[in-house]
């Protein structure tokens, strides 16, 4: 059946190494394009609720992916002009559906021209909390077609709610992914960064007959005279230590 298949491979998605954010919700929008019947074009957003100074809070946009550049151009329409299905179903928390945008102009009047230049006759969108305690985030799940009426509230509505369900849980993995993977990333940086500063500081120990604390500090002044960071002065004086020919007067050792 369509429905367990791509509910089987969006579900999936967030169990794809390397599988970032903005891959995920590319490839769920496309899928639910191609496989959910009577639907054009697919939209995936993922919210999170903001305060204001006067004490109210909104919903901005943290990413999102849309199956055709036309739905991109009319959700952006959506966002800044506040109107139009998508923010109303984040913003109310419940179940949008449109049977044709002609018919119901007087919802959203500001929306209602973009909506038919981009091919948005009819929608059906859901808004679904992110899994997690400490997850602010709220995901939308719409399925639009360019025709009216293309989606029975008997079929399409209750399947779509498992699929909101499935984006929420596979993107959660995702950004979850994505997390370990940036701080893999910074840690691998950080460690790299230590290794050479020890190298330069070893350097210098050896130059100067000095103790780490003193290279250390040799290695800071060099590089806030010349506006650098620590590390590149330190990668600096490594390279120049290790190259085919070396110097014998060195960046650090010399007061430069």
């Amino acid at each position: 059946m369509w429905f367990e298949r791509l509910a089987r491979d969006i579900g999936a998605l967030g169990q794809e190494d390397g599988t970032t954010l903005e891959r995920a919700l590319d490839q769920m929008s496309r899928a639910a394009a191609l496989d959910v019947p009577g639907c054009s074009a697919a939209l995936v957003v993922v919210w999170r609720e903001v305060g204001a100074p006067d004490g109210s809070a909104r919903h901005v946009v943290t990413d999102y992916g849309a199956s055709h550049a036309d739905l991109s151009a009319a959700f952006e329409h959506q966002y800044t002009s506040d109107q139009g299905p998508t923010v109303e179903a984040v913003r109310e928390m419940r179940q949008v559906r449109v049977g044709d945008i002609l018919r119901e102009s007087h919802r959203w009047p500001r929306y209602t021209s973009m909506a038919v230049q981009c091919g948005d006759r009819s929608s059906v969108t859901l808004p679904s909390p992110m899994p997690g305690e400490d997850d602010d985030r709220v995901i939308t799940f719409g399925v639009h077609s360019g025709r009216a009426d293309a989606f029975g509230e008997d079929v399409v509505a209750p399947l779509t709610v498992l699929l909101a369900e499935h984006a929420a849980v596979s993107l959660h993995s995702a950004g979850r992914q994505a997390d370990a993977a940036r701080e893999t990333a910074h840690m691998r940086r950080a460690m790299s960064a230590r290794t050479v500063i020890d190298q330069a500081k070893g350097i210098i120990m050896h130059a100067r007959g000095c103790d780490a604390d003193t290279a250390f500090t040799a290695l800071r002044e060099v590089a806030q005279r010349n506006r650098k960071r620590v590390v590149d002065v330190a990668r600096d004086l490594v390279e120049e230590n290790t190259g085919p020919q070396p110097r014998t007067r060195r960046a650090g050792t010399d007061g430069r």
